[in-house]
């Protein structure tokens, strides 16, 4: 029995998480749950705001507290928080899904420099994003320079990152392929007279709309012809069966730090 813990239980992911671990009982358990200090749901039972009924866990600001009660933590939350949870997993050798996006340079390094725990940090938990990744490199790598690319994601109107760490993932992945630098070679905006398209570029396109779970479009344009790789999640409960399925398979690995792709046994092309 997998004991879990969730970081930002009164969350949109968090709220799905506790949800779909309460659908594996045979598999599963949720042991601890954290919330902001000023979350109204702190000292209350945290199925209250999910399932409905009582489940037995206290919604807690302090995981160090309960740190002998669960075996992973997973979290969704923000940066700074995602940070902390990270080295509360170092501090008490507990494994970490981590699907939080929106980092930046210096807390990247961070995260690539854990140590002592394994630890699974993806930008996408859902195993369709993780397939696309890999359609993504190979089709890359074989259209090569002849094709314009441009990246479309859609969120709903809450997301405070963009574009989504999904889509800097499809850009990196692709980049690389190519010997090409994002930094370099990402457009995050077109506005006004720009001239025409630089060849090397990779477009990025933001909506922000609605209740938009996550839809993620890659084109491939050529003169001719035009191929686009798309994946679109119409529920959460998507992201938090990857990431369930993610703490089954990390709890049991080595000290490093792992992707989704690397689960799925998809290494990138």
């Amino acid at each position: 029995m997998l004991r879990i813990a969730i970081a930002g239980a009164a969350g949109r992911m968090g709220k799905t998480l506790i949800e779909a671990i309460w659908q594996q009982p045979q598999t599963m358990q949720l042991t601890a749950a954290s919330v902001l200090p000023d979350d109204s749901l702190l000292g209350r039972d945290v199925g209250f705001a999910t399932v409905g009924s009582e489940i037995g866990v206290i919604a807690s600001s302090d995981l160090a507290a309960v740190n002998q009660e669960f075996d992973v933590l997973i979290d969704f939350t923000t940066p700074e928080c995602s940070l902390s949870s990270l080295t509360l997993c170092e501090d008490f050798s507990k494994a970490m899904v981590l699907g939080t996006t929106g980092f930046d340079a210096e807390q990247l390094q961070r995260i690539n420099a854990v140590s002592g725990i394994p630890l699974m940090f993806a930008p996408n938990m859902s195993v369709g994003v993780n397939l696309c990744f890999n359609l993504l490199q190979r089709a890359a790598q074989v259209l090569g320079e002849t094709v314009d690319i441009e990246i479309t994601e859609a969120h709903h109107r809450f997301k405070k990152d963009a574009p989504s760490g999904t889509a800097l993932k499809m850009g990196e992945l692709i980049a690389e392929k190519l010997d090409r630098k994002l930094d370099d070679v990402a457009i995050y905006g077109r506005e006004g007279l720009m001239g025409e398209r630089e060849a090397s570029t990779i477009g990025f396109s933001t909506i922000r709309a609605g209740d938009i779970v996550g839809e993620h479009t890659v084109t491939f344009a050529g003169l001719g012809e035009r191929l686009e790789i798309s994946h679109k999640a119409s529920s959460r409960m998507t992201f938090a069966i990857g990431a369930l399925r993610a703490a089954q398979w990390v709890v049991s690995q080595p000290p490093s730090v792992y992707s989704m792709m690397d689960m799925l046994g998809l290494p990138e092309i």
